[in-house]
């Protein structure tokens, strides 16, 4: 749906790249992806900013103009680190971890909820 609304998308992962892209394809997302950034396209993985400033500067768009949408808590940080917002589902890699502690800008239940939230500029 995002792909389709005109959103340039961005796999990201601490995954390392060996084995993201192989499962991109399996899945056959990785149609949907301009860029994926792995585990190893960067020195630093998130929590660390780094990959999310990597992936704006490889795209030329404003950290202000991108929004990550993540599982994790290490989602939510480096979108802060970045200065970026956070949309965060409750299910995924959250370790039991209860994200609303790590004030996201929307927390939501299903990733199907987050184009209703989001509008192109």
């Amino acid at each position: 749906t995002l792909s389709k609304r005109g959103f340039t998308l961005v796999c990201m992962t601490n995954k390392p790249e060996m084995f993201t892209q192989p499962l991109l394809e399996q899945l056959h997302l990785s149609r949907y992806f301009e860029l994926v950034v792995s585990g190893d396209t960067t020195p630093a993985r998130k929590p660390d900013p780094m990959p999310l400033r990597h992936a704006c500067e490889r795209l030329g768009v404003e950290v202000a103009h991108a929004i990550m949408i993540g599982d994790s808590a290490n989602d939510i940080l480096a979108a802060q680190a970045a200065g970026m917002p956070a949309i965060c589902v409750t299910y995924g890699y959250n370790q039991g971890q209860d994200l609303r502690d790590l004030a996201p800008d929307l927390l939501v239940d299903s990733l199907a909820e987050v184009p209703q939230y989001l509008r192109l500029l």
